[in-house]
């Protein structure tokens, strides 16, 4: 998608500032904003144009369902500050993030309608996904949006499902995907990479004794999901610049066989302390499994592998 623009987006974390008119609005937890999300997203651009008016997506934070079940793990494609990033870069004009509490999820789906959508909001047209859900229990669909909000005014449009032949995107396809370590078929349903954040940390230096340092990340967000356990070709973007690497997420049972997981990157052509910097990692393809050597040397012998395939890799 070329929404490539700069657009001031304005973040709301409340209504006090907002004072839209007429806005065109879209709505939903938009976690990993993939392929399908952009397509929405693209209605809605082209709707608040079309109206002479202006773009606005809301979404929730935390994401609800670690409010509705907090003893169920959440796991997540983006955090918020990439959702923002990202909604900002495709020239989105108000992001409002509404604080998602036990509170907020008994809100009606007629309540929601009449409370955020047309008081807070004050909306003209509604952009929604093809299977779309809202209000207390997820009891709002179309049929109920057309009930409720009829009286106010503002039109509806539904995108259909978008997908590559029979297969429609959604983020739990994606993270299937991840946990598969499907990397191509992740960069292809997000149109990117899939991307880890975090903090350098001191290691056991292991790699370094074995010819391979390697960078120690600590996530800046406990709730971004892991690709599956192996080693990745990756990018790794610096303070000073963007390089190739490899990148190991397990247990590393041949040398430690420890049970905590681990996230090692080994950055191609670079030879800088960077402990206490904050990294990002972007996922280009798998190479392989997390695999138990014989010794030491066997995994030498295989991390000098892995890292011509690695940058193989990186040149495609």
């Amino acid at each position: 998608m070329a929404y490539i623009t700069f657009t001031i987006m304005h973040v709301h974390y409340n209504f006090d500032l907002y004072s839209v008119q007429n806005a065109v609005v879209t709505v939903g937890s938009f976690d990993g904003i993939h392929l399908g999300h952009f397509e929405i997203l693209k209605h809605l651009l082209v709707k608040a144009a079309e109206l002479s008016s202006e773009s606005v997506v809301v979404t929730f934070s935390p994401h609800p369902r670690s409010v509705i079940n907090p003893n169920h793990k959440i796991e997540l494609l983006t955090t918020l500050d990439e959702k923002i990033e990202l909604l900002r870069t495709i020239g989105i004009n108000h992001l409002v993030i509404i604080p998602f509490t036990l509170e907020f999820a008994k809100l009606s789906a007629c309540d929601f309608i009449e409370q955020i959508l047309v008081k807070k909001l004050h909306i003209k047209h509604l952009v929604v996904g093809f299977n779309h859900h809202f209000g207390r229990n997820r009891e709002g669909d179309l049929a109920k949006l057309r009930e409720c909000g009829e009286p106010y005014g503002f039109s509806i449009e539904k995108c259909e499902a978008f997908g590559f032949g029979d297969e429609n995107i959604s983020s739990s396809k994606i993270r299937n995907a991840l946990y598969e370590g499907n990397i191509e078929k992740v960069s292809k349903y997000l149109n990117r990479f899939y991307m880890l954040k975090g903090t350098v940390i001191y290691g056991n230096q292991i790699g370094r004794t074995l010819g391979f340092p390697t960078a120690n990340l600590k996530l800046s967000e406990a709730h971004k999901i892991l690709p599956k356990n192996g080693a990745y070709a990756v990018k790794v973007k610096t303070v000073t610049g963007t390089y190739g690497g490899m990148l190991n997420i397990g247990y590393r049972p041949t040398l430690l066989n420890t049970s905590n997981l681990s996230i090692e990157v080994h950055l191609f052509d670079f030879d800088s302390n960077i402990y206490e910097e904050i990294i990002e990692v972007y996922f280009v393809k798998k190479i392989r499994d997390e695999i138990k050597f014989e010794s030491a040397e066997a995994l030498k012998k295989q991390l000098a592998s892995d890292k011509l395939e690695a940058k193989y890799l990186l040149t495609l």
